[in-house]
């Protein structure tokens, strides 16, 4: 596992508002613990290969789920998730 997939996975963190939006990006209804489980196990089945920094921020792009993640290099908070079409 390379070095940054392991430190997102140890450190990732979240706001409150990040909930909300979550659950309006992916249109579900999770609970914080839910959301919280399905993004660790995303960082967790995606290939390191997709953790890739762009700009100022972490993407992850995990194909099977169709979602894409933006993790704040920094303080390793979730900013936001996107659904994404292949």
């Amino acid at each position: 596992m390379t070095d940054s997939k392991q430190k997102i996975i140890e450190n990732l963190c979240y706001t409150e508002l990040v909930y909300g939006r979550v659950n309006k990006k992916l249109a579900t209804d999770f609970s914080k613990e839910q959301i919280e489980s399905l993004i660790d196990e995303i960082l967790k089945k995606t290939n390191e290969r997709f953790f890739i920094k762009t700009g100022k921020n972490y993407y992850v792009t995990n194909t099977e789920n169709k979602i894409r993640l933006t993790i704040n290099p920094n303080t390793f908070r979730l900013i936001t998730v996107d659904k994404i079409n292949e």
